[in-house]
């Protein structure tokens, strides 16, 4: 089992074109901006495309990105696991854009908010429910503090399940054309 590499954005950026990048956000994410060249195999996916992160490993060298960094050493770890090598983009795209790198956009495709922002608005929303409703039916404050708890967890263990409920919902899915044709973009081609 071989250790993730951590690079940092500049250091990707010199040597992107020896890379096979690999974004393991949400379709919607990835949408809203990408690593040039970046394929989109979401995280909670990757299990389906080790066979093809494998061959593409073996051909070049493999580089995991998401928005923070998160997500991708998950990613890599699930891969040293598999045997396959890569490394991770260290802070992320948000690392990247915030040094000049350049981005690319889906062109036709709706963006959808970043996974924080999303995790944010229900978190907040679900507090000031809880809040509201309590003024009425007092256990509803219970809600507030459950996602308060909950988030404290998170920050905690750096893992956050309503992220993970979050990433279940329709935008955030690939559709099943999308994530096949990643996989087969990531087959060796013909010379």
């Amino acid at each position: 089992m071989t250790p993730p590499t951590d690079l940092a954005p500049a250091q990707a950026a010199a040597r992107l074109d020896r890379y096979t990048v690999i974004d393991v956000r949400t379709p919607g994410e990835y949408a809203s901006g990408h690593l040039p060249g970046a394929h989109n195999i979401p995280v909670d996916h990757l299990h389906m495309a080790l066979p093809e992160l494998k061959a593409a490993a073996a051909r070049g060298d493999l580089l995991m990105v998401c928005a923070s960094g998160t997500r991708s050493a998950t990613a890599c770890a699930e891969l040293a696991a598999a045997d396959i090598p890569a490394a991770t983009l260290v802070g992320g795209t948000t690392a990247w854009a915030a040094q000049g790198h350049p981005l690319q956009h889906s062109e036709g495709v709706p963006t959808a908010w970043a996974m924080e922002r999303q995790v944010r608005l229900a978190a907040g929303s679900l507090v000031v429910l809880g809040l509201a409703a309590g003024t009425r039916y007092r256990p509803a404050r219970w809600l507030a503090a459950g996602i308060g708890a909950g988030l404290v967890f998170s920050a905690v263990t750096n893992t956050c399940g309503m992220a993970a409920v979050l990433a279940r919902l329709p935008h955030n899915r690939p559709r099943a054309g999308d994530l096949s044709a990643t996989l087969e973009a990531l087959q060796p081609q013909p010379r």
